[in-house]
Parts: C-alpha cells; structure tokens; sequence
C-alpha cells in the first residue's frame, strides 16, 4: 500500500510539471550519488548551469548527454522494479513515463534542429527553453528515485527474505528424503545380533540334524485336525515368529488345543526348527514348513511369482538408490521386495495350504498376543469370510487412500468411502472362503495390477478388494495397531487388547523402535536361550 501511494503521488508530480509553465524551476545541483553512474558523474561533474560560459555547441552536446545519461536511468530503475516483481506497481509506469519525456523534449522540431546547427545559428532563447525543461525533468527524475529507493529496498528485502526461504525448504524436502530414506533403510536392513542368533542356530542344526529332522515321521494329526485351535504365521524372522509363539501359547488357557503353522524359506528353516525344538510350549503343537513345499506355489498358478519374473519390475525393486528414492519419496515405500514377497503372498492361499481345516486365525509376525485368543472361534461370522478389526475415522484410512479410482474399473466396482480394515490379525472362515472363491477373485485383480495401476503395492489393497464385501468388522479391542509408528498410543488401550500390533517401521526388534513399547515384545523373547544370550541380542 505505501507502494502505492507513493507511485500515485510521483504520477500527480509528473503531470504537475510536465504540464507547467511556471518560469521557477528549482535549481539542478542536488547530488544523486549512487543514483547516476559513476562513469557519467566522473565524467561529467559540472552542472548543466556551469556549462554556461562554454561555446553554445558543447553546451547543448552536453545537455543532451544529460538528457541521454537520465533517461538511461530511468529505464535502468523500470527494469529494476520490473525485476523486483514490481509489474502492477505504478513504479513501472513512473519511470516510463520519465523515460519517454526525455525523448519526446528532444524530438520537438525547434530542439532538434540545435544539433543540425552550428555554433553561430544556435538560437540562445531555444537553448534556455531547452535547458529549462531538461532541467524540470532531471529534478524530478532524482525526486522519484529518492522517494523510490525505500520501496526498493523493502521489496528487495522481501524478495531476498523469499528466496532464503524458497531456499531452506529445498534444503528442508531434501533432508525429509534422505530421512526417509536412512529409515526405510534402517527398518528393513538386520540387525546383527539377529542375525547373529539365526546363523548359530543353523550351526547348531547343521551339527545335530537327527536331533531336528522331522523326515521319516509321521505326520501329527493335530496338525490337520479341524477341532483345534490353528494359526498361521508366515516369516523369516526367527526371533519375532518365536515371540509371536511364546506370546500366544503363555497367555492361553489351554495350549495343548493350538497348532501354529510357522512357514519360512528353506534359507531360515534350519534355524527355525531349532529354535521351536530346543523348548516346550506347553504342549502346543508347532509344525515348522518351507513354502517351497508347496508344489502349487509356482509362476504359472501365483500372479506374484510370474510378476517377479519381469525385467520391468525387477529394475523398480532393485535398483532402489539414494538418487532414484529421493526424486520420489511418495512411492520410495513401495519400492520395496517384500511386497512381492511370496512368504507376504500365502496369506492369500489360506484354504489350499490347509484344506483340512475350516477355521484358522492369521498372525503377522511383528504382533504379541496378550490373551487368550479363542473367543474368536465363537465369533459369529454371519458368512463371511474375513474377521478383521476396520481402522478407518473420520475420511482416513478409507479405500480412496489405498486404490486409484481414477481408474475406470476400481471407480465401477468400489466405494471409495468404504472403511479399511487392518491385517496382522484375521480370522478366516475357509469354508466360506471356498464358497466366495477369494483366491480366484485375488487372481484376477492381482493380474489386472501387474503394471500398478490399480493400487501401488503390497498385499492390503489387494485384500481390501478380495474381501470388499466378505468382511466381518471385529472389536477393536481385539487388534491395536501402530505401535510401530505412533507413540500418542495410550498404555490403558494397549492393556486393555487382545494383540498389539508394531505396525510400521520402528520395530521393537530393531535400535529405532520405541523405548515405551519395546518391553511389551521384550518380555516374550527366549533370554535364556544360550544362542540369544551368545549374540547379545537385545543389549
């Protein structure tokens, strides 16, 4: 605003002397300093007044040089305030006004004609009149600048203040990249205490293998008996699967009514099958497979597995650098193997894996389980297929955050408002799921997705769209999440549930985990185990 005022009030000077006649013009001799260049005021030091007793020609050469030489300036200071995004300001138009009075005094006929005479034919009175006006125009060029240069000077520093700020938040979205970079990195690397405990449990399995084979015994039939209490855990952490383990079986009433189904890779089954064998769990019953097991898991009947056979999607995974994460940070999470993983994919098998069995509660493997979990088989399902615990409020955690309804075909069949529900703890009804057939429908849209363009990764997209109208909300209290990522998580409501869920990156495994969280997984784990205790795990 004072901006503006001050451009109103240099247009009112303008047209005031521009349009005047009076004779009283206020000498010349103000000193401009750093107004003018300094060439121009070295060169030309005197004044136009002390040129008066110099030939008439070198006195008009010189007026025009002065007029030449403001004229310049002015243009300079419109460019100047052009730059300093002063475009709407009435500066601009200031000083284009002043630069064009310049020009239009010497383009008037009588003034030209100076510069074509000789010294002899120079009209004195046509020279005062010139003089005079050059003057009038040169006193009010110098007031424009000195009332300007404090606009100037605040708008440069506005404008210097802006870009210091455009350039800290550059610095800023570079340091949240390389952030989140070092935490995808160091919640997805291992540490080396675990690996530690699951390279001496191999030793061990390797020096002892009569004393963990199952080979050449019969199979027990609790494992495929449909009266019992099964679950389903699928990982390649052999420390977490065991805290998972150990937290179910020592806060059930009666444990010798449970089978957990742990399946890993043929890389971690050795070490698994110490770990589970070198103790007693109370009578539950702990059957330790590979899934490579399964003949059925192969690329031609897995959308998965073929897709991990493209060139194209081997590069977005692996190729997974500080330049290529931090140029797109939005996706850089799901620039990660593990989704494609097979061992995150079984879930999706449920009923081919255990076709003897009706019922199964599925546990992920960074959960601990703080009671006794079989009131969930006495949860009416009402037909559905999938018991899961819905995490949306208010407009998060809706479908819309985790599919693409741009698409045509997610818009048709979804509701984008539809409420999400968790994974990490799910009761499945395979009966029912045999009837809905979900693994076809998990087929047909897993295929669809092989470029990504229906949802980005992962496996709960997927199970969102599987299980859209097959699933049964459960109690909250059965399933809390994000103690993996949000500390605001109240200690009454972690109490109070049936699982907790370490949901996100901070592990309660890894150095970044939450120190408040971290004894609620800590208290399960095999201490005592002289393999733990030999790679200091957790110290």
């Amino acid at each position: 605003m004072a901006t503006l005022a001050i451009a109103v009030s240099l247009l009112s000077t303008l047209s005031f002397v521009f349009t005047s006649s009076s004779p009283d013009v206020v000498s010349s001799d103000l000193n401009i300093g750093s107004y003018l260049n300094p060439c121009s005021v070295a060169t030309h030091g005197r004044s136009i007044l002390h040129s008066k007793s110099d030939p008439l020609k070198t006195r008009f050469d010189q007026i025009r040089k002065q007029v030449d030489d403001h004229r310049s300036l002015a243009q300079t200071y419109a460019a100047y305030a052009r730059k300093l995004k002063f475009e709407k300001s009435k500066l601009v138009r200031v000083f284009a006004e002043l630069s064009r009075s310049y020009t239009d005094v010497l383009s008037k006929p009588a003034y030209r004609a100076l510069s074509d005479s000789d010294t002899e034919s120079i009209d004195k009175t046509t020279m005062r009149e010139l003089e005079k006006k050059v003057k009038e125009r040169i006193k009010v060029t110098r007031q424009v600048i000195v009332e300007a240069k404090e606009s100037f000077d605040n708008q440069l520093k506005i404008q210097k203040l802006k870009d210091t700020i455009f350039a800290v938040n550059e610095q800023l979205t570079k340091a949240k990249k390389q952030g989140a970079f070092s935490s995808l990195i160091a919640a997805k690397s291992i540490p080396k205490s675990l690996h530690c405990v699951a390279m001496r449990l191999m030793e061990e399995r390797i020096a002892r293998p009569e004393r963990y084979t199952d080979e050449g015994k019969p199979r027990p039939v609790e494992f495929d008996d449909p009266k019992l209490y099964h679950y389903a855990i699928f990982s390649d952490n052999v420390v977490a699967a065991s805290v998972v383990v150990n937290s179910a079986v020592k806060n059930t009433k009666e444990p010798w009514k449970h089978v957990f189904h742990v399946v890993t890779d043929k890389m971690n089954l050795g070490a698994m099958q110490v770990m589970f064998k070198m103790k007693e769990y109370n009578g539950a019953h702990i059957e330790i497979k590979p899934y490579e097991d399964y003949t059925f898991l192969n690329s031609s009947y897995v959308p998965v597995l073929k897709q991990r056979e493209s060139a194209k999607l081997q590069n977005f995974y692996n190729f997974l650098n500080m330049e290529n994460a931090t140029k797109d940070t939005t996706n850089m999470k799901f620039r990660n193997p593990k989704y494609l993983s097979i061992l995150n994919h079984l879930r999706f098998y449920l009923p081919e894996m255990y076709p003897t069995l009706q019922r199964i509660l599925f546990l992920d493997d960074d959960i601990i389980v703080q009671k006794d979990l079989t009131g969930l088989w006495k949860v009416d399902m009402d037909g559905k297929v999938n018991g899961a615990v819905e995490t949306c409020f208010g407009s998060f955690h809706r479908y819309s955050q985790y599919m693409n309804f741009s698409h045509p075909l997610i818009k048709e069949k979804f509701d984008p408002n539809a409420c999400a529900w968790a994974y990490g703890m799910n009761f499945f009804d395979l009966d029912a799921w045999r009837r809905e057939k979900c693994t076809e429908e998990y087929h047909y849209w897993q295929n669809l997705n092989e470029n990504r363009t229906l949802w980005k990764l992962g496996t709960l997209p997927p199970g969102l769209i599987t299980f859209y109208s097959t699933t049964k909300p459960l109690e909250k209290s059965w399933h809390v999440l994000g103690l993996g990522y949000n500390p605001s998580i109240s200690m009454e409501e972690i109490r109070d549930a049936a699982v907790v869920h370490f949901n996100g990156n901070m592990k309660p495994w890894l150095d970044i985990g939450m120190n408040q969280f971290r004894p609620l997984w800590t208290k399960y784990v095999d201490y005592d185990m002289e393999f733990v205790q030999a790679c200091n795990f957790g110290q």
